[in-house]
């Protein structure tokens, strides 16, 4: 700017405030979260519960006892904590774009050692319809396999072990 001249700004309003602010595609009452803690199936339940909703679907992953057919004793999650949750909000803001009725998402993930039948990831989709919170749920889930930068180490019951990316659940033939 030169020296003498002064540039006036002009106020804005609250709404033009938020619309720079915030995206509008993401909503302020999903829940993503990246824990070390034990996933809660009634808390994610009530996060993605609204008076709007017709339907409220949960897909809860867990520890198998086996893949391909070989005994497994464990899994062991890693991510890039940031990253992921970025990932969560990317994959919200895509949900939304496609099912707009969509009232609550909510994605959680565990990191750590995990044993056999504990849950390793939550997602809830709220809609007013079952048929579009099926699959916007069913989007979520596939879309974090995919995308999110998690790992897992399987742990198998003759003491051997392998990192997987998650992403590698989605080629064809295997049964992650």
């Amino acid at each position: 700017m030169e020296a003498g001249r002064s540039t006036k700004l002009m106020p804005m309003d609250a709404a033009t405030t938020l619309a720079i602010s915030a995206p509008t595609s993401l909503d302020e009452r999903d829940s993503f979260a990246m824990t070390f803690a034990p996933l809660s199936l009634d808390e994610v339940y009530q996060l993605a519960d609204d008076a709007a909703n017709g339907a409220i679907v949960v897909m809860s992953g867990m520890v198998r006892n086996q893949t391909d057919g070989k005994p497994v004793v464990a899994l062991e999650y890693q991510a890039y904590e940031p990253m992921a949750i970025e990932v969560f909000k990317q994959i919200a803001t895509q949900i939304r774009q496609k099912w707009t009725d969509v009232t609550r998402v909510v994605i959680h993930h565990r990191t750590g050692k995990l044993g056999i039948g504990e849950i390793s990831v939550l997602v809830a989709v709220g809609c007013p319809h079952r048929t579009e919170a099926f699959e916007a749920c069913q989007f979520a889930i596939d879309t974090l396999k995919h995308n999110a930068p998690i790992w897992k180490k399987e742990h198998w019951a003759d003491g051997s072990t392998s990192w997987v990316s998650i992403g590698a659940c989605e080629q064809p033939g295997s049964d992650c």
